[in-house]
C-alpha cells in the first residue's frame, strides 16, 4: 500500500500505512524501539524542536482526569541545531520517513530553521506547530516562510482556531493540515491544590475533532490532505477519522498506555491484521500477531529445539 499524504507540487511524502505517532509521543525516534515495530508505521513524528533550547516545565506536569489526562511539559529540547546533530544518525537508520515537528515564533526564527533543515536528507518533511494564540496574519507569514523549503510542509493547527486558520494556511503553502493540536484546559492538582494549565488528552477529544475534520474536509480544496489527531484509542477510532475525510491519523496517549496499540492501529489500517490460525491455542495468538511474527516464532522455536539437542 502506498499513500501520498501531501498535496502534489513538492517532494512526495508516501507512507505504507496511514498511521503515525503524534508529536511528543515517541521522542525524537530513539524511544519505544524495543516496544513498537516501527516498520509497521507510516512515519515518525518527532518531539517538538525549537530554534533556541527550551527547559522542562517547572512544577506539576501531569494531572489525571476522569476521562483523560492534562499534560504540561514545556516542550523541553536542546535547540534545533543540537536536535539535528544528535539524532541525524538515528533518523538515517529509520525504516520509515521522519517528520520533524518544529515550533517557531517569528519569521526570523523560521528563516533560520529553513537554513538548518533543508539540506538534512534524513528529515523527510516538517510539521509546523502553530501556537494557540497566534494571529491569522502571523500564522500566514510563518507558513509562507516555511513553505520555501523543498521538503513537504505539514501545518498543525491549534484546536480553537482551526476553522479560522485552515484556508489561509492552505493558501499560504501548507502541503497538508494536521487537525489538531490538543486543546488546552485547566485542572486542579489535588496534591498541591493549585490550578494547572496544559493540553488535554483522552477519548473525549475525538468527537470534537472528528466533527472538525468532517466540516473542514467539505470546505477545503480536495487536493489538500487532512491528517487527524486526537482521542484515538482503537482501530475503529482511526477508521472513523478516515471515513470523515482524513488521509491519515496521528496517535498520542494510547501509545503511552499501550505501546502495542499504535502498532495494532497501523496494522489494521494498513491491511496487515492476521486472522487467527485455525489450530492456534488461546495463549498462542494475540491481536498484534501477524503472519510474519508467526513465522518468526516458529523459526525461533525450531532453533531452540535444535540447540537443546
Amino acid at each position: 500500500m502506498a499513500i501520498e499524504i501531501v498535496r502534489p507540487g513538492k517532494t512526495s511524502l508516501i507512507v505504507s500505512t496511514p498511521v503515525m505517532p503524534a508529536a511528543g509521543t515517541v521522542g525524537f525516534g530513539d524511544r519505544y524501539r524495543a516496544l513498537i515495530d516501527f516498520e509497521k508505521l507510516g512515519a515518525i513524528v518527532t518531539n517538538p524542536a525549537t530554534i533556541e533550547p527550551w527547559s522542562p516545565a517547572a512544577g506539576t506536569r501531569v494531572i489525571s482526569l476522569d476521562a483523560g489526562v492534562l499534560l504540561h511539559t514545556g516542550l523541553p529540547n536542546p535547540g534545533l541545531a543540537k536536535v539535528i546533530s544528535r539524532n541525524r544518525r538515528t533518523w538515517g537508520g529509520m525504516p520509515i520517513p521522519v517528520i520533524l515537528h518544529l515550533v517557531a515564533s517569528s519569521v526570523r526564527q523560521m528563516r533560520r530553521a529553513v537554513e538548518l533543515i533543508d539540506d538534512v536528507d534524513e528529515i523527510a518533511a516538517v510539521e509546523l506547530g502553530l501556537r494557540d494564540d497566534i494571529h491569522e496574519a502571523d500564522a500566514v507569514h510563518l507558513v509562507a516562510e516555511a513553505a520555501r523549503m523543498e521538503k513537504p510542509l505539514l501545518a498543525r493547527l491549534p484546536f480553537y482556531e482551526a476553522y479560522q486558520l485552515a484556508l489561509p494556511i492552505a493558501d499560504a503553502g501548507a502541503d497538508a493540515l494536521v487537525l489538531t493540536a490538543p486543546p488546552r484546559g485547566t485542572a486542579r492538582d489535588r496534591h498541591t491544590g493549585r490550578l494547572v494549565s496544559g493540553r488535554l488528552y483522552g477519548p473525549l477529544i475525538k468527537p470534537m475533532i472528528l466533527r472538525l475534520v468532517g466540516r473542514l474536509r467539505r470546505q477545503l480544496p480536495a487536493e489538500l490532505p487532512i491528517i487527524a489527531s486526537g482521542g484515538i484509542h482503537s482501530p475503529q477510532d482511526a477508521r472513523d477519522y478516515i471515513e470523515a475525510g482524513a488521509i491519515a491519523v496521528q496517535v498520542d496517549t494510547a501509545t503511552w498506555a499501550q505501546p502495542k496499540m499504535l502498532e495494532r492501529i497501523a496494522r489494521d489500517l494498513g491491511g496487515w491484521i492476521a486472522t487467527r490460525q485455525r489450530d492456534a491455542l488461546p495463549d498462542e495468538w494475540n491481536p498484534d500477531m501477524s503472519h510474519t511474527e508467526a513465522m518468526q516464532r516458529r523459526v525461533a522455536q525450531a532453533r531452540s529445539r535444535r540447540d537443546s539437542n
